[in-house]
């Protein structure tokens, strides 16, 4: 079986994860060897004692992306749903992919900040308004709006379901599905 990264990158609260996780579970179901890389499970254990500096960030997108790369390598379906919020990062990640032959699709979950702040799924945005926290993507510190995704899903107009189904649909018109 063909494996490939596939990353979701976009705002916090966008609806990565939640996306990621849906197509997970109809990619498992259909016999797919499948991992869901978690951005906040990877800070924690293997970007552990990296802050949210440019510098830090885009070494905790490289680690990512090298894990992705090997598992997509031997034949698993990876998907990463990250923030990722320099186009440099996701570029090298795309390259090294590129240079070992792995298949690699971005997908930018372009859901508007003020939805995202609406949902604020981790309190983020709330911590971010009070003053308790800096450094948010999107709203104090740069988000780079990916200028050519292979799909773009805009998940304030659909269900979760519906944007997964839009994913499977490209991955299988690319035969990675």
């Amino acid at each position: 079986m063909t494996g490939a990264t596939i990353w979701l990158t976009g705002l916090p609260s966008a609806g990565k994860t939640t996306i990621a996780l849906a197509l997970a579970e109809r990619l498992a179901a259909d016999g797919r060897r499948v991992e869901v890389l978690d951005g906040d499970e990877i800070r924690e254990f293997l970007s552990a004692g990296l802050g949210f500096s440019r510098e830090d960030r885009h070494t905790n997108v490289q680690r990512i992306g090298f894990v992705a790369e090997l598992l997509a390598s031997n034949g698993v379906t990876v998907l990463v749903p990250v923030i990722a919020p320099y186009a440099d990062s996701r570029d090298a990640v795309r390259k090294r992919h590129g240079a070992e032959g792995t298949s690699y699709v971005e997908v930018h979950v372009a859901t508007p900040l003020d939805v995202c702040s609406e949902r604020d799924v981790k309190g983020l945005y709330a911590r971010q308004a009070a003053g308790q926290i800096s450094g948010l993507t999107g709203v104090d510190d740069p988000y780079e709006v990916p200028l050519a995704p292979d799909l773009r899903i805009e998940s304030q107009h659909q269900t979760v379901q519906e944007s997964a189904a839009a994913l499977h649909a490209l991955l299988t018109e690319r035969g990675l599905a």
